[in-house]
């Protein structure tokens, strides 16, 4: 699964150290300079995790964390120039998972953000996929669109789930062959464009779902209101 990470971080250079790691250890980031965006971002994205500094413009970090768990309960990781004992408590009184003491090891914080995001993966997979009238048990392999069974293939199904695991978020061709063929596969792209073809023909009017985005891959999305 491709995780994406949302770092809120109002000083800019260690935003960046921040952010160089996460993807230098394969993630895909967003990124906020403030309170206020760090609420538009995780609104407007799905995220897996979120690395939240306290003192922020516009919006503090204390503030930030409370409106996130009202609607989500992905991992927030605080990170904090003071060390007061009342600090830690109030972050995790507000639904923290962990926090950081600045000045911190950029190497211990990737080690506590694979830490939580592999304790969490279970709970993701077994979590069932839903998304635009579309649903999916993990555990049963069982599809559903509009309340609808949906016969798919093993292949077609691995496709379905790892884009909508993945929604919003553009996927190779090449990312889709390793996922689900692995990397022995011998096949070429045309493989992937006629499962593709095929899975959308099978959710009728939610095949529109699966985009295709030129020169690049696939992505899931949902349609418009």
């Amino acid at each position: 699964m491709m995780y994406k990470i949302l770092v809120v971080e109002d000083e800019d250079i260690l935003r960046e150290v921040i952010v160089d790691y996460l993807i230098a250890d394969g993630y895909q980031v967003l990124e906020a300079a403030d309170g206020e965006k760090a609420i538009e971002q995780f609104h407007s994205n799905p995220v897996d995790l979120v690395i939240l500094d306290i003192v922020l413009p516009k919006l503090d970090g204390w503030s930030v964390c409370r409106r996130i768990r009202k609607s989500s309960g992905i991992p927030i990781i605080i990170l904090t120039a003071r060390s007061d004992e009342d600090d830690s408590l109030l972050g995790y009184e507000l639904g923290a998972d962990d926090y950081l003491i600045k000045p911190y090891s950029p190497r211990v914080l990737m080690a506590k953000v694979k830490r939580f995001l592999e304790k969490h993966a279970d709970t993701i997979e077994r979590t069932p996929l839903s998304s635009d009238g579309i649903v999916i048990n993990m555990e049963s392999r069982l599809v559903y669109a509009d309340g609808i069974t949906i016969n798919l293939t093993h292949t077609e199904f691995e496709i379905l789930a790892y884009l909508m695991q993945n929604k919003g978020i553009v996927i190779t061709r090449e990312q889709l062959i390793t996922k689900v063929w692995g990397y022995d596969f011998y096949g070429d792209e045309k493989t992937v464009n006629s499962h593709i073809r095929n899975l959308r023909a099978k959710l009728g009017s939610k095949g529109n779902c699966i985009v295709t985005v030129i020169r690049s891959g696939y992505k899931f999305q949902e349609e418009p209101l």
